[in-house]
Formats: structure tokens, C-alpha cells, sequence
């Protein structure tokens, strides 16, 4: 009698425990799904309609995503966003790898790189963008540094003036966000590579393996995971490129709409043009290219990487 008591009173306690930690976490959980789910439906509603400061004045269906797919510098936006994906996440992993590798090894003052690669990350991006556009100026530091070693700047792109010319604007953002980013990089690789069983490279140089296949056959194939994880939100955080773009083209993404991205051409659609519909159906085609691609990198790591196995 006294040990069924004691055993109702444990399950009650436990549930009441229970109930708790629901109560703790469905605060959050409402807000995510408001804030994320159903402004994401929302957003699909405003989408079909041609919606203004006013409100919405009529349902135009699908008019706003056979506008945008029509207009050339949207078009060019989509170009630039996926051309900027396409090379700063390879960039910014390879990199971010590499310092992983530099500072998980027993080097004196690993602790100090550690921090020195990653202080560039929680740096504000406005004043590294800021400092960046003085130093990319046709009399900067850049400049004087290709100066003394006897390139003639005044023949390169423009008298170099890197950020002013379209066919070297957004390659100049791209150094500098691989540059930025690859401290992240680097402590995602990082806690990834403190989880890998030194037991496997052991058996390998035991074996007579060199350290290029330590590396190429052992490490790489074990940190799958991690780079499931960097290459998909380097990737999501790419493609909405937004605040270097403004900062050194300004809201119509000069020179010549070569720092023109999707989340700049949402800022003009919405916040010059006060064209909220428009501006959600493009938010929308943003959100499906993102997934379609975060879909696509499942496929190419392999369902152990998404589900965070080595």
C-alpha cells in the first residue's frame, strides 16, 4: 500500500514536471510560429494582391511573381545573389577549415588565433564595409600596396577604383564577407573536429598512411556533418546579402545594378516603392530558392550529414 502510494505520487510529480517544462517552452514556440510560420503564409496572402500603404486595392493572383520573373533587374538580382553564393561559400569553408586545422593542432598560442580569426565575425559588418570602401579607394591602401609592387593601378578597372566598376563590385564583396565569415566557419569546423576519435588517424599512421591521406580518407570523409552545416547556412546567409551591398552601392546596387541582390531589391520594392505585395511575392520566390537548394545539398551529404552522424 505505502509503495503504490509512493509510485502514484512519483508520476504525478513527474507529470507535473512535465507540464512545466511545456509551460516554459510553449511561450517560445507560440512566438516562432507566429513570427516565422505564419508571417511566411501571411506573406504568400499579401503576395496575391496589390497591396500599398493604403492596404490591399485588388487580388491580382499571380501578377506579382510573373512581374518580378519578368523584370530585368530582378533577374539580375537572382544572377548576383546565386554568382556571390556560389563562390564566397566555397571560399569561406575552405578557409574556415583551414584555421580549424591551424588551431586544433598543438601550436604555441593556438588560444590567441582562436581568437584573432574569429574577432572579424562578431565585428559590426557597417563599419568593416565602411573601412573596407576607404581602403578599396582609388587612392587607398590596396592601392598603394599593388602600386609598390609595380602594378600600374591606373590602367586596372576603372583607375581601380574596385567598388565603383561593375565587373569588379561584387568580386571586392566577396573577398571581404570569405574574410569576415571564415572565423564562424572556423568554430563550427572546430567543435566538429574536437568530436572526431584521434583512435581513427592513429590506426591510419600506424598503418603508413602520410598526413594528405590522414586528412583526404579520415578527416574529410568524418566531418561530413560539419560541412553539411557550413555549406548550408553559409549559403542561406549568402543569398540574403543585404548590408555590404547597400553600404558600398547604395539602395540601386551601382554600379550598374552589379550589387543589385534579392533582399536589396525587397528593400526597394518595400521600403522606396511601398509596394508590399510585390515585395512579398518576391520574398516568397527568395524563400523557395533557398529551400530548393538547402533540399539539394541534402542530397549531395548524404541523409548521415543531415542527420548530424559521421
Amino acid at each position: 500500500m505505502q509503495s503504490s502510494k509512493k509510485h502514484s505520487y512519483r508520476l504525478s510529480r513527474k507529470k507535473s514536471e512535465i507540464l512545466v517544462g511545456y509551460g516554459f517552452i510553449s511561450i517560445p514556440m507560440a512566438l516562432f510560429l507566429f513570427l516565422s510560420v505564419g508571417i511566411f503564409f501571411y506573406a504568400i496572402y499579401i503576395s496575391t494582391y496589390d497591396w500599398g500603404l493604403i492596404g490591399p486595392t485588388e487580388n491580382v493572383g499571380l501578377d506579382n511573381y510573373r512581374r518580378a520573373l519578368s523584370d530585368p533587374i530582378f533577374l539580375k538580382a537572382i544572377r548576383n545573389s546565386l554568382k556571390y553564393a556560389l563562390l564566397v561559400v566555397p571560399i569561406q569553408s575552405a578557409l574556415g577549415l583551414f584555421l580549424a586545422l591551424l588551431v586544433n593542432s598543438k601550436i604555441k598560442g593556438s588560444k590567441f588565433f582562436r581568437s584573432a580569426f574569429y574577432f572579424p565575425s562578431i565585428a559590426s559588418s557597417a563599419a568593416i564595409t565602411t573601412l573596407f570602401i576607404f581602403l578599396m579607394a582609388p587612392d587607398g591602401v590596396f592601392n598603394g600596396m599593388l602600386k609598390f609592387f609595380g602594378v600600374d593601378v591606373s590602367n586596372l578597372f576603372n583607375q581601380g577604383a574596385w567598388l565603383s566598376d561593375s565587373r569588379t563590385a561584387l568580386y571586392s564583396i566577396i573577398g571581404l564577407n570569405a574574410w569576415t565569415t571564415s572565423g564562424t566557419m572556423m568554430l563550427f569546423y572546430l567543435a566538429n573536429l574536437q568530436t572526431v576519435d584521434s583512435q581513427y588517424r592513429e590506426a591510419a599512421i600506424t598503418d603508413g598512411a602520410s598526413r594528405r591521406q590522414v586528412f583526404w580518407y579520415i578527416t574529410m570523409p568524418l566531418l561530413k556533418p560539419a560541412h553539411f552545416f557550413v555549406v548550408t547556412t553559409g549559403m542561406i546567409g549568402a543569398l540574403q546579402l543585404y548590408d555590404q551591398a547597400i553600404l558600398a552601392g547604395g539602395a540601386d546596387g551601382s554600379p550598374d545594378y552589379s550589387l543589385m541582390t534579392m533582399v536589396l531589391y525587397i528593400y526597394n520594392a518595400c521600403f522606396r516603392k511601398f509596394e508590399f505585395g510585390y515585395a512579398s511575392a518576391i520574398g516568397v520566390i527568395l524563400f523557395v530558392i533557398i529551400f530548393s537548394l538547402t533540399i539539394l545539398q541534402k542530397f549531395i551529404f548524404g541523409s548521415s550529414a543531415w542527420r548530424g552522424e559521421n
